[in-house]
Formats: structure tokens, C-alpha cells, sequence
């Protein structure tokens, strides 16, 4: 099957705004995605146990890990919890709808979302606590805090409901560019604070309990002529630790902020639509076109970049060990050099894509598949 890279375009209205709706890396350009070279390799990838779950259709499925078990969800709206260890079938549940974002996890619940804003929270041993509507659609796994469920939805609101009974207890709300990226992307909480970046470009520090606005910044400024030229949106999660706060926009910029007030520590020009993912000294982005890059965090210098994987449609990255690990369209996990982003391994799961980015789990990790493959990989 041919790669397709660039940028399919579906206009729609929603919330008064237009959205471009698709996959960014997903129209023809012209451009072949790279071949897979052969290398040497300096680690192994290894598949601890796999299981199937069914499929994820055109929706950005992620499973979650909690204490002794993993879970995972279908597009079709069924849930499951399987042994973390061996992957073994614990249970099996119903939402009741057509699974759109999920799988959340975290103190005891469960959560996954629908296109109608449907929003199920079952119990770890797979009984259901409650069901709540939110504004939109759910596109994105819902975050646990303190007590408080916090979901995204496709209107660009993010709400604080009760992780008692569903109840909601606020909404965030902030207005929007008239012309916005559908897209997965949901919130990253750290230390406390919740963070969420958005159209135009924006980044915001939200405090969980009240939904209050602790600080705002700009990534990126929409440049150019036309209304496509000037998107610059936030479509991936922001990543966080206990100093620095740091974002990507598409068309834009990368950028890190202190995390107590959002100062701007620095930027640089760099056109992400996947993601990023912080450990140690450094930070690593997934760009546009499929290439990899390692950044000094603290100045944004560049550390090295990778373009063995361009336009083959790369996922955000995960670092595990000494190695960033992403996902390609045709199902291959790719382990990269934290040192010098040489291949140092790389698997084949299923042969279909590994659109959201992979999960720690233990001393490897836990990829979902397009058509509904389950991998515990470990790293050697």
C-alpha cells in the first residue's frame, strides 16, 4: 500500500469555526516515504505477549497501564483489562457506544469517550460508575487528578467533572481562530497543573480543582497569506516536569516555559504534528515529515536529528532506557540511539499503522495498532 504524506483536507463547521479535519501526513505530495536501511544492530526489540482488541477504525486508540493490568479499547466500544504480565483476558465491558478517546486511567477509574460526547468511567474490576455527557466529541484518553476527570473535546473546551458520579464541577473555555486542526490531542497533567495547547498556538497551565487559568503563553504566531498558511496549532500533548513546561505547534515553532509562571526559557522553528516526549537533559520531537530530533532542554540547541524514518507517517516518540522508541504507517517499532539517534533496533507488529505514541511498561513498553494489535515489547 502506497504511503501517503501531506495534508487531506475535509472542511466542516463546528462551534462556528471552520476545522480541517484528517490526519496531517496522510494526502500524496510526490513524496515516497524512506526506505527501511539495513543497520547494525546495538539492542533488541522483543514481543513479550501480544493480544488482539479489536479495531481502532480512523480514531487514535491508546491502551493505559495501572498497577497489575493494562487496558485497552475498540472502536466498536468494548473495553478490556488484561493480566500485565502475560496479557491474559481479565475481563471484557461494554461502553455502550462507538469508542472515539480513551483509554484513560488513573485512582481506581477507567475512562473512554464517544463522537456524541458520550463519557463511560468503569471500575477496575470492570463495573460501571457512571456516565456523563460533555459538550463535543471525546478524542482523546480523559486524565485523572485529585479526584477530578478532566476531558478534552473536539470544540477546544476542557471540562472537570466529579470522579465520584460524572457530575460537572467546571469548563474552560477560550476562544478560537476561525479556522482550526481537528485533532487527538488531549491534556498532560504534572506536578499538579494541567496543561493543554491549543489553536493559534497558545499553551495553558490550568489548575485542576477549579479550572482556572494558572498562566498563559505562545508557542508559535500564525505566519502567512492565506488561512492554511497561518494555522499553527497545537495538535500533540505538551510534556512537563517539575521545572519547565514544553509544547510543538504545526507550522510553528517548539517551545519550553518555566512551569511556575510560563516565562519563555526559549524557542526555535520546528513543524510538529506527533509530538514530543522529555527525559533527562533532553528533549525529542517528531517533525512533519517523519524525522526525529533530539534537543538540549534546557537551551533548545540542537543535540542531533534523524531522517532515516522521513514520510513514513512517525508517531509521537517514548523513551525507554537508552533509546527513543516510534511507531511507523506499516506497524514497525523503531528504537533510536538517546545518544546519537542511530537505529539501534527495530520489530514489525501486524503491518498496520502505530498512529498514538507508545506507553511505558516496566522495562519496555505497549503499542496499540490500527487494527487492533496489543504489544508488550520489550527492550534488551
Amino acid at each position: 500500500m502506497p504511503a501517503r504524506a501531506g495534508v487531506f483536507l475535509l472542511l466542516t463547521l463546528l462551534a462556528g469555526c471552520s476545522t480541517i479535519s484528517g490526519w496531517f501526513g496522510s494526502g500524496k505530495t510526490g513524496k515516497e516515504p524512506a526506505r527501511l536501511a539495513e543497520f547494525r544492530e546495538s539492542a533488541k526489540l522483543e514481543v513479550r505477549w501480544q493480544r488482539g482488541v479489536g479495531e481502532a477504525g480512523a480514531n487514535v486508540l491508546q491502551p493505559a497501564v495501572m498497577r497489575d493490568a493494562v487496558y485497552a479499547a475498540n472502536a466498536r466500544g468494548e473495553v478490556f483489562r488484561l493480566e500485565r504480565a502475560t496479557g491474559k483476558q481479565v475481563w471484557q465491558a461494554d461502553s455502550g457506544f462507538a469508542i472515539t478517546g480513551g483509554v484513560g486511567a488513573g485512582e481506581g477509574l477507567l475512562l473512554v469517550g464517544s463522537m456524541k460526547g458520550d463519557l463511560a468511567a468503569f471500575e477496575e474490576d470492570g463495573r460501571l460508575r457512571w456516565k456523563a455527557k460533555v459538550s463535543s466529541e471525546v478524542l482523546s484518553a480523559p486524565q485523572v487528578i485529585n479526584g477530578m476527570v478532566v476531558v478534552r473535546t473536539g470544540d477546544g473546551r476542557i471540562a472537570g467533572l466529579s470522579a465520584i458520579d460524572g457530575s460537572r464541577q467546571w469548563l474552560y473555555e477560550r476562544s478560537t481562530p476561525s479556522l482550526i486542526v481537528r485533532n487527538h490531542a488531549g491534556v498532560g497533567i504534572e506536578s499538579g497543573t494541567v496543561y493543554a495547547g491549543f489553536a493559534g498556538g497558545k499553551l495553558a497551565a490550568i489548575g485542576p480543582a477549579n479550572g482556572i487559568t494558572v498562566w498563559e503563553a505562545t508557542v508559535s504566531q500564525p505566519r502567512g497569506n492565506t488561512e492554511l498558511e497561518r494555522i499553527s496549532d497545537i495538535t500533540s500533548l505538551p510534556v512537563a516536569d517539575a521545572e519547565q513546561v514544553c509544547a510543538v505547534s504545526f507550522q510553528g515553532r517548539v517551545a519550553c516555559f518555566g512551569a511556575a509562571q510560563g516565562s519563555l526559557l526559549w524557542s526555535r522553528d520546528l513543524s510538529s504534528d506527533k509530538g514530543l516526549a522529555m527525559q533527562g537533559k533532553a528533549l525529542y520531537v517528531t517533525d512533519a515529515s517523519g524525522g526525529l530530533s533530539a534537543l538540549d532542554k534546557s537551551s533548545g540547541s540542537s543535540l542531533w536529528k534523524s531522517d532515516q524514518l522521513f514520510m513514513r507517517q512517525t508517531s509521537a516518540p517514548i523513551v525507554s532506557g537508552n533509546h527513543v522508541v516510534v511507531g511507523d504507517y506499516e506497524g514497525y517499532l523503531h528504537a533510536l540511539s538517546r545518544e546519537d539517534g542511530s537505529m539501534a533496533a527495530r520489530i514489525r507488529t501486524d503491518g498496520s499503522g502505530i498512529v498514538a505514541a507508545p506507553v511505558k511498561l516496566d522495562d519496555g513498553l505497549l503499542v496499540q495498532t490500527r487494527d487492533g494489535g496489543l504489544y508488550s515489547v520489550a527492550i534488551h
